[in-house]
């Protein structure tokens, strides 16, 4: 009968589960149910069984007193066992039969003693009632289909027994209560199997449904999972990194548990893209987010990619010292896994990260400005060599001024003349006299605050300010010095940016073409330590620029590596030796790598200018060296064009004469 119940169900649920294993689990899940269906139907069964005592007194009032006794012999004794059954944690279809059994039995204990009657006429209808309402009884319980058939199959077999052995009903009158009684097993028969068709559909139904909210539940979170995963690392992405810094801020708010933020960044990760491609960019990414999971986590920590090559920690700290080890671990740990990058500007041949921390203070008003400091705490790791932990420091002056201020700031900068240029002497060793003087751009706040060029100088190359800044420091410059012949050659700083920039070349042209200032005389600064890459662009550019009769210098030789093949890529006219091999001079290791240095620049027959000369003992060693060129802050320190001359004092001759 299993069968039959499923295959005339609505439907399946989309299962692999069959026909039989449907049914077990519709009786696993019906088991309670069906239990207290079945005692609720017994006890009204009962009770209703109990209640026809009257009824015995109406018509067979000569046996009823009999008739009532067995009625609660056998109700009590029903009632009883199926309590103890319950009791005992019987099966659903145990108590089921059982209640079956007592139905059938209370109809023919009942039938046994009710036949004992004078009343011959009156007990032929008497007993048709009372099968009909025995098998009807069925109806008050959740028995299977099977056990209702027996059931009401029992009592029709009951009563019709009963026909064939009462001799005193007349043949006729037998057969028509018999197909009375026998319609009436068919009936509740066909009830009984509806009724348990559609408990089956509404379970299959059920389970279709709870199929498919478990299945749509799933999608859900995998759904929730992916809108809260990078799906290159596995990690956090923004928008779930954005929701912890929000509850960690909000603990912060709530109960004063302060937490550290820390901003990591691949050092040169772009030019690892270039040179290994992106496939292997990804792969190196998976690598270095798996160390840094394994970082965080021993550490308490929670981790998220938070941009291309940047990752994001979230720590509760009660110290600063926590902060910072978990810094150093991350940086080390990439450091020590020595993952191989040959062709990184700086030399180091493996990855490495630079790392911003920041903390929460009472100042801080909003979480944004705790991220907002990291980040400015890893600018700094970035501008100061990389591959370093740089903590975000209130009371330091180079973190006064908010870079997002000074990004504005530069917008405004040219009309509101906030930026201005000042310029440093360049002496020439051998005549004593003033060479040139190089050109360097000062910009204050709208609040008369100084920002310095290592810091708004990147962020005007990142915002592109710096195209409009370079042409406006370009067309100033050449009024300011070239115009009124204050020096012979004047040198500016160029970006990587402006040099690849469209047009920079016919702007240089035009403009000394309209001051009618010889090409000659203004030369560009292009500094070793910038990512600048040799391309076919920034070639044609310096070819350019070259036909035009402008110098092109090479700046702060030594601070890189590319300066050996720009050298030999590019005739330059100067090239400035970086203030830190003068400064390490005092001693033999340090003189003999500026001797070095010297003595390579002279073999590839470059004029030589050393940058840095701050004390009378860096001039001597200078003109001992036969240096034809200085720059520092002994020579003269930066001024306007308008005191250039009066600051540009030096005791020239005294210097020559104690080496002579």
């Amino acid at each position: 009968m299993m069968h039959v119940l499923a295959e005339t169900a609505a439907s399946k649920p989309s299962s692999n589960m069959s026909a039989r294993e449907l049914r077990g689990l519709f009786d696993l899940q019906t088991e309670i149910e069906r239990k207290s269906a079945t005692r609720r139907g017994l006890w009204i069964a009962v009770g209703a069984y109990l209640a026809y005592s009257l009824t015995d007194y109406l018509f067979i009032a000569d046996v009823a007193q009999s008739t009532i006794i067995g009625r609660f012999i056998v109700g009590i004794s029903a009632l009883s066992i199926l309590e103890f059954l319950l009791h005992r944690k019987a099966r659903a279809n145990t108590i089921d039969v059982v209640s079956a059994i007592s139905v059938s039995t209370g109809y023919l204990v009942w039938l046994i003693i009710a036949q004992m009657t004078a009343d011959r006429v009156v007990f032929s209808y008497y007993m048709v009632f009372g099968a009909i309402f025995m098998m009807s009884v069925n109806l008050f319980f959740r028995f299977r289909f099977n056990v209702a058939l027996a059931s009401s199959a029992a009592n029709m077999g009951i009563f019709v027994g009963a026909l064939c052995v009462f001799e005193s009903m007349p043949l006729t009158h037998k057969l028509i209560m018999g197909a009375f009684c026998i319609s009436c097993f068919v009936f509740t028969a066909y009830v009984n199997l509806e009724l348990n068709r559609e408990r089956y559909k509404v379970f299959l139904n059920a389970l279709e449904a709870s199929l498919q909210q478990a299945a749509a539940d799933e999608r859900g979170k995998a759904l929730l999972h992916l809108s809260n995963t990078d799906s290159l690392t596995g990690l956090d992405n923004r928008r779930a990194i954005d929701q912890r810094l929000r509850d960690y801020w909000q603990r912060w708010l709530d109960d004063g548990a302060s937490f550290v933020v820390l901003l990591i960044d691949v050092d040169y990760f772009k030019h690892y893209n270039d040179c290994y491609g992106h496939q292997q960019g990804d792969q190196c990414l998976v690598t270095i987010s798996e160390h840094l999971q394994q970082t965080a986590s021993s550490h308490g920590a929670v981790i998220g990619r938070y941009g291309g090559e940047e990752f994001i920690v979230i720590k509760s700290a009660s110290s600063f010292d926590e902060a910072r080890a978990l810094a150093e671990a991350i940086r080390r740990g990439v450091v020590e896994m020595a993952l191989p990058h040959q062709h990184r500007r700086d030399g180091t041949p493996i990855i490495t990260v630079s790392v911003g921390v920041s903390y929460t203070r009472k100042e801080i008003k909003q979480v944004d400005k705790v991220v907002h400091e990291a980040d400015r705490a890893l600018y700094a790791a970035k501008a100061g060599g990389r591959n370093v932990v740089a903590v975000f420091d209130a009371t330091d002056p180079k973190y006064n001024v908010d870079r997002e201020d000074v990004a504005a700031t530069l917008k405004i900068a040219l009309d509101q003349k906030l930026v201005s240029l000042v310029y440093q002497p360049i002496r020439n060793m051998q005549t004593g006299m003033l060479d040139g003087a190089e050109a360097l751009m000062r910009l204050k706040m709208l609040d008369g605050t100084a920002v310095g060029p290592d810091v708004f100088i990147p962020i005007a190359e990142r915002t592109g300010a710096i195209v409009a800044l370079g042409r406006w420091a370009i067309r100033t410059t050449c009024c300011d010095l070239l115009v009124t012949d204050l020096v012979r050659v004047a040198s500016v700083n160029v970006s990587p940016i402006e040099l690849k920039m469209p047009g920079f070349a016919d702007y240089v042209a035009a403009t000394l073409a309209e001051f009618e200032i010889d090409g000659g005389r203004l030369a560009f600064e292009i500094t070793e330590g910038v990512e600048l890459e040799l391309d076919q662009d920034l070639v044609r550019c310096i070819s350019d620029l070259r036909k035009l009769g402008v110098q092109v210098w090479l700046d702060d030789f030594g601070t890189g590596f590319a300066g050996l093949s720009w050298l030999r890529l590019i005739d330059f006219d100067i090239v400035k030796i970086d203030r830190s091999f003068l400064h390490d001079s005092h001693t033999d290791r340090g003189r003999r790598m500026l001797l070095d240095i010297i003595n390579l620049l002279r073999n590839r027959g470059v004029r030589i200018l050393v940058e840095g000369v701050e004390t009378i003992e860096h001039q001597r060693l200078m003109l001992q060296y036969g240096i034809h060129h200085l720059q520092g802050y002994y020579i003269a320190r930066p001024a306007p064009a308008g005191r250039l001359a009066t600051d540009n004092v030096l005791p020239f001759q005294q210097a020559r004469n104690s080496v002579g």
